[in-house]
């Protein structure tokens, strides 16, 4: 993909951005939180760049909502409406901005047109790798953080039921929003390395916030970075779709087990 000229300034934009994302959506620190926010703005409407301030101010958009959306863990109707209403929110205002007037840097493109055995492979290595990595998060690093996500004492089909669709249904809308949407306006504007980064910072922040605590960052930002990197080869949402629901099979599995031990469920062997 060919990155236009940009603005000298719009390096200083994306570190505002970072900036901003990090401390108005998990940290809540509202004051330097709107300070970048508010340098963003100024930065984009100084740039006199008519495809920078519409794409990033989509982005910014995003930011808004997403930081003062109810974010958690709760399974319950009422918190899946509630953030189910952002949520659907920042998938919706850039799709309806962007198709308008930047048509194509937005592809809902699921199946590729002929299989990568590299991508493949890399979802292939995803099923070892998701078990490893939480087996070492939750099982040595962070072993308190599993209980950031709630279930009764004695374990229910309907509680096991919902935390089973909640958590699949964040992770499809996760690659959905961040790679297939804050990615790839990112990478339409800036290269590769700075967008990727720029994106798992997003990814990250937002995921912090709702559950992944404790070494949980460090985890969530690698993935990001594979999965900016697989779209950016393939073009597609199958890939980075299915390695995020064999992450999230995975996850499921080790909450259910720091809740209930030896507990056994068709979907929990």
């Amino acid at each position: 993909m060919q990155t236009p000229a940009l603005p000298h300034r719009s390096s200083t934009l994306l570190v505002a951005f970072a900036l901003s994302v990090v401390c108005l959506i998990p940290l809540e620190q509202w004051i330097p939180g709107f300070l970048a926010f508010g340098v963003c703005l100024i930065l984009l409407w100084r740039s006199k760049d008519p495809t920078l301030q519409r794409r990033l101010g989509v982005l910014l958009a995003c930011v808004l909502t997403l930081a003062f959306a109810p974010i958690s863990t709760s399974t319950s109707n009422l918190n899946f409406l509630a953030l189910g209403v952002p949520f659907v929110a920042v998938l919706l205002i850039p799709w309806w901005v962007l198709r308008r007037y930047d048509p194509g840097v937005l592809d809902y493109t699921f199946w590729p047109r002929k299989f990568s055995p590299l991508e493949t492979a890399y979802t292939l290595l995803s099923i070892p790798v998701a078990w490893l990595a939480f087996r070492l998060y939750f099982g040595v690093l962070s072993p308190e953080v599993p209980f950031n996500w709630t279930l009764p004492t004695v374990p229910t089909f309907e509680a096991l039921a919902r935390l089973f669709a909640g958590i699949n249904l964040v992770g499809i809308w996760d690659e959905l929003f961040f790679i297939n949407i804050a990615f790839a306006i990112l990478r339409s504007l800036y290269p590769l390395g700075a967008a990727n980064l720029v994106q798992a910072t997003l990814y990250t922040a937002v995921l912090f916030d709702m559950a992944f605590t404790g070494w949980g960052p460090l985890f969530v930002f690698a993935l990001a970075l594979t999965q900016g990197v697989m779209f950016e080869r393939s073009k597609v949402l199958l890939y980075v779709i299915v390695v995020h629901l064999i992450v999230d099979y995975f996850l499921f599995q080790e909450i259910v087990e720091a809740y209930y031990p030896n507990f056994s469920v068709w979907w929990h062997p």
